[in-house]
C-alpha cells in the first residue's frame, strides 16, 4: 500500500514546460529560436558551447517588439533569465558571425513556466504527511541529480571534444616530425655520398 500510495502522488508531479538541445552553428552564421508566450511567464535560458575555437559565440534575446532582453558577445557559458512583460514570440538568437572558419556546437536549456506544487492541495498552511514529505524530498533530490547529469554530460562533451583536438595535433605533429627525419636522414646521405664521389674523383685525377 505505501509503494502505491507513492506511485498515486507522484502522478500528480507537474514540471516546468522547457526545451533542451544541442545545434551546429557554422561559421559566420546565425541561428534562432522563437517561442510564444504569454504575458507575466518567468523563462530562463542557460547555453554553453561545447566545441569550436575559442569555445565563444554571441547570443541576443528579443521581445515581440524586437527590444533586445539580453544581448552579450563571445560567451563560453551564461544564463539569463526574465518575466515577459507582453504575450507574444520571443526570439533567442545565436551569431558565430565573428569566426571565419570554425564552427560551434552549442548547447541550449530554455525552459518557462511556474512548477506547479507536487501535491495540488499543498499549501503553504497545510501540514504534509509523512508520506507526502517523502514525496516532495524525492522530487527535488530528482531535480538535483537531473541537474547534475546534464552538468557532467556537457562536461564530458566539452573534454571529449578537447582531447580529439589534441589528439589531431599529436597526430599531425607526429606526422610532421617523421617526415623530416625522413628528409634529414636523406639528405645526410645524399652529403656523404657526395663527400665520397669527390674523394674518388681526386684520386683518380692524380693517378
Amino acid at each position: 500500500m505505501l509503494f502505491l500510495g507513492l506511485g498515486c502522488l507522484l502522478l500528480h508531479v507537474f514540471v516546468v514546460f522547457g526545451t533542451e538541445l544541442t545545434f551546429e552553428l557554422p561559421d559566420n552564421d546565425k541561428q534562432c529560436f522563437y517561442e510564444e508566450l504569454e504575458k507575466d511567464v518567468k523563462f530562463e535560458i542557460d547555453f554553453q558551447v561545447i566545441a569550436g575555437g575559442n569555445y565563444d559565440v554571441d547570443c541576443f534575446v528579443t521581445d515581440p517588439l524586437n527590444n533586445v532582453l539580453y544581448n552579450e558577445k563571445k560567451k563560453q557559458y551564461d544564463s539569463f533569465s526574465h518575466t515577459t512583460a507582453m504575450a507574444g514570440v520571443y526570439k533567442v538568437c545565436f551569431s558565430n558571425g565573428f569566426s571565419t572558419f570554425t564552427h560551434k556546437t552549442v548547447y541550449l536549456d530554455f525552459r518557462h513556466g511556474d512548477e506547479e506544487p507536487l501535491i495540488q492541495t499543498m499549501t503553504g498552511s497545510t501540514a504534509l504527511t509523512q508520506l507526502e514529505s517523502s514525496c516532495v524530498s524525492i522530487h527535488e533530490i530528482l531535480k538535483v541529480v537531473a541537474d547534475s547529469q546534464t552538468w557532467y554530460r556537457l562536461r564530458e562533451a566539452h573534454d571529449r571534444t578537447k582531447a580529439e583536438h589534441l589528439l589531431e595535433r599529436v597526430t599531425f605533429w607526429s606526422i610532421g616530425e617523421t617526415v623530416l627525419l625522413f628528409v634529414i636522414g636523406i639528405g645526410q646521405v645524399m652529403l656523404l655520398r657526395s663527400f665520397f664521389s669527390e674523394k674518388k674523383g681526386s684520386v683518380a685525377a692524380a693517378t
